[in-house]
């Protein structure tokens, strides 16, 4: 009997509590036989444990006036705009503090390639939502270029990852692109992202990251932090993640609108 191997990103997806249902069975089974293996998701646990502990608490505190004096717009514009940037600084804080320790902990068994850990699934979709918490609360700069450059958007950021990018067409949805910027990346280079807007200013991101070459397509994927949902995907040689203050099936139906245009590029 041939036994379905375990990887390392399964390992870590089931101490961070976004293994999918159809993967515990097997994940479980592996870590009955491989002891090793289990001490290490009890670390891990364990590790994220003590990290809510001790960010968890930030939540409860008001956002420092000089944090909220520089990311807020002017006076006339921007009022409304406060208890955004505090959710989003919040939101920030919470995810800065799990990414962390995903980094702390490495992708591998024998203390970790930082390298790695940063080009996991979970932490793309991480930096996708730290990101579009940053940025979506904005009202005078919200992009670098806008949509009425897009065609100098695209080439731009195309040419900066190395792979020709085209941001879909989420108009029949209600959402209009807005514009895009350009990103560091985690070490595979910069990344990309683009943001939508619909009627009543709901703001939607899509992040698109280089992969390292060789990774093996993933199926879609879910996480959530607080209101932020993200569905994340890798196709080749790119990673994608969807992000936005969003019902999970209403933000599914965008991804998988998203989807389908980018595969028939």
């Amino acid at each position: 009997m041939t036994t379905q191997a375990i990887s390392e990103a399964q390992l870590h997806a089931l101490a961070d509590g976004v293994l999918p249902e159809d993967q515990r069975a097997a994940v479980d089974a592996h870590l009955r036989a491989h002891p090793g293996d289990a001490a290490r998701v009890d670390a891990w646990r364990e590790q994220n444990r003590q990290l809510r502990a001790l960010f968890d608490p930030v939540l409860d505190e008001a956002v420092p006036p000089a944090l909220l004096q520089a990311a807020a717009p002017p006076a006339a514009n921007g009022a409304w705009q406060r208890p955004a940037m505090q959710a989003a600084a919040a939101i920030v804080l919470v995810l800065a503090g799990g990414a962390g320790g995903w980094l702390l902990r490495g992708d591998g068994g024998d203390g970790g390639d930082m390298r790695s850990a940063s080009a996991s699934p979970i932490s793309l979709a991480r930096s996708a939502a730290i990101a579009h918490a940053v940025y979506t609360p904005e009202v005078r700069h919200p992009v670098e270029v806008g949509a009425e450059q897009e065609a100098h958007l695209v080439q731009w950021l195309s040419k900066r990852l190395g792979s020709k990018l085209q941001p879909p067409a989420l108009s029949p949805l209600g959402y209009h692109l807005i514009g895009g910027r350009l990103l560091p990346g985690d070490g595979d280079g910069p990344v990309a992202q683009f943001m939508y807007e619909e009627g009543s200013g709901k703001r939607l991101t899509l992040y698109v990251a280089k992969e390292r070459a060789g990774r093996q397509e993933t199926a879609f994927r879910y996480t959530q932090e607080k209101d932020l949902s993200v569905f994340y995907w890798i196709d080749g040689q790119l990673g994608y993640a969807l992000s936005a203050s969003l019902p999970k099936q209403e933000l599914g139906k965008i991804a998988d609108a998203v989807y389908a245009q980018l595969e028939s590029h």
